[in-house]
């Protein structure tokens, strides 16, 4: 048995050592986003899918109409100034710090008084129209990631991943935790669970700095283990020759003592890490999308705000007076503007474990309702859906399948001819009409559109980079490697308690 476990801790870990390097580098750039936020890579030097082709990609979020000339088109490329037919563009971001991932937005609001606002990923911006430039706000949360903007009359609300915060002037803002909702169980998702003990977060800074030294170790570990297995290849090549090999024989026993004792007692931290990592991607995420279990107490976890990091997208319906709550849990209203229990309604739109994209109010008194589920048209009162996409009533499935649907949807748009524009992230822009297709990217656009440093690693950490080479397989590659791992760290522990222990 020992030799069996020898054998193939040896070879599997050979044959995986440079995936697992990927898995730790692209790790640690993951758990530090703001830091690594100024660094872009050329989209010219990757895959074919990763270059623009008709907005996709999450190239649009949406489109904010300034003058009945001047209209803004937004999303992972930024901001960019164009007209009503789509045919010049002109780059409208000028004050974002330096780095594409400081330029993504989520939502742009330009208010009754002519007031032009951003959210983004890295904070709240106003648009100096004297000046041309973009300005940070300073807001009174430490929460950085700004999601969605509404007005209600004179009120401007800013939604965070966990907050609500709102200004009248535009300059003092104040923070509000929003109350729980009816029926609140005080838990929270298994996939969001395994995220942050996967990330480090669940305690905050120090966690991620663990997590952090977890990548090193297991770096260390990769070098040290093909660092030995090179010399003792090349210590038979010198016997064979009648070479002296003491030297490597000194720096293998180094290897192998440090390999043994870094690896022994960090194996459980290595093992916790490989293991949540496995259930972040499909096909195993299928098994946990939909299960809610306790919160893990004294962690970032046990917040006693109920929506934290939940929210995604916020609505005002004038015609109820109602505001609207897209969040991770499903689609909640207040009537009382949040002093009492947020109400859910009864039927719920179809939606993605990663959230809402598009939250739009139509004139026929719907919403649609968009994320990588698909499109949908949802009559919140009467409880009906539509497929907006397809045209035909949506039935929940009896078998879950995988967490995605048919079209991917990043955006949507009605300010192109009066078309209804929807942006998947693989197909890019449609019209739902069939109309005039939308105007291909301009070369100013694709030329200052780079991936950031941070998404590459995250398309390496997912495996979705792989797919060059293992095709549509590609999405079994984490859940194998994450087993074969598993078995290098417990065959790699039993070889050594049984040797030295």
């Amino acid at each position: 048995m020992i030799k069996f476990f020898k054998k193939y801790h040896k070879w599997l870990g050979i044959v995986l050592t440079l995936f697992i390097l990927l898995f730790a580098l692209s790790g640690i750039v993951l758990n530090h986003r703001g830091l690594f936020s100024p660094f872009d890579v050329s989209r010219n030097i990757l895959p074919r899918e990763y270059s623009y082709k008709n907005w996709n990609n999450a190239a649009v979020k949406s489109t904010e109409k300034i003058s009945n000339d001047s209209i803004l088109i937004y999303g992972n490329i930024g901001v960019w100034l164009t007209d009503s037919r789509f045919r010049t563009f002109t780059d409208f971001n000028k004050g974002f710090p330096k780095g594409i991932d400081n330029r993504k937005i989520e939502r742009l609001l330009f208010t009754e008084n002519n007031s032009l606002f951003a959210a983004t990923l890295f904070g709240l911006y106003r648009y100096n129209f004297k000046e041309k430039l973009w300005q940070y706000i300073q807001l009174p949360t430490h929460e950085k990631r700004m999601v969605d903007l509404v007005e209600k009359q004179d009120t401007l609300f800013v939604l965070s991943r966990s907050f609500l915060l709102k200004t009248v002037d535009g300059e003092n803002f104040t923070v509000k935790t929003l109350p729980q909702p009816e029926n609140y169980d005080n838990k929270i998702g298994l996939f969001k669970t395994l995220w942050v003990i996967h990330s480090g977060e669940i305690y905050g800074l120090a966690g991620i700095l663990l997590v952090d030294t977890i990548g090193l170790v297991f770096i260390f570990l990769s070098i040290t283990g093909l660092v030995f297995f090179i010399n003792r290849l090349r210590m038979k090549s010198f016997r064979r020759k009648g070479r002296r090999t003491h030297w490597l024989q000194r720096i293998n026993s180094w290897n192998l003592r440090w390999h043994n004792k870094i690896g022994w007692t960090t194996v459980l931290l290595l093992i916790i890490t490989t293991g949540t990592g496995m259930f972040l991607r499909p096909p195993l995420l299928v098994a946990i999308a939909s299960t809610q279990v306790s919160k893990i107490p004294f962690t970032e976890l046990d917040s006693p705000n109920p929506w934290f990091d939940k929210l995604r997208r916020i609505r005002f319906d004038e015609e109820k007076q109602r505001i609207m709550l897209a969040t991770l849990d499903g689609v909640f209203y207040s009537d009382d503007n949040f002093t009492s229990k947020l109400k859910k309604y009864r039927i719920q739109p179809p939606a993605s474990v990663m959230g809402v994209n598009v939250f739009k109010k139509t004139v026929r008194g719907t919403y649609l309702v968009g994320s990588f589920e698909g499109l949908f048209e949802w009559h919140p009162e009467k409880g009906i859906i539509i497929d907006y996409i397809k045209k035909v009533p949506y039935h929940t499935p009896e078998v879950a399948g995988p967490p995605i649907g048919e079209f991917l949807i990043t955006g949507m748009s009605t300010d192109f001819n009066n078309q209804e524009v929807y942006f998947g992230f693989d197909k890019g822009a449609r019209t739902i009409y069939r109309g005039q297709s939308f105007p291909p990217m301009p070369a100013s656009v694709l030329e200052h559109s780079p991936l950031s440093l941070w998404n590459l690693a995250l398309e390496i950490h997912t495996a979705r980079l792989y797919k060059i080479i293992f095709g549509n397989y590609y999405i079994l590659f984490i859940p194998l490697a994450g087993f074969i791992i598993l078995f290098i760290q417990v065959s790699g522990f039993v070889v050594w308690y049984k040797r030295y222990r």
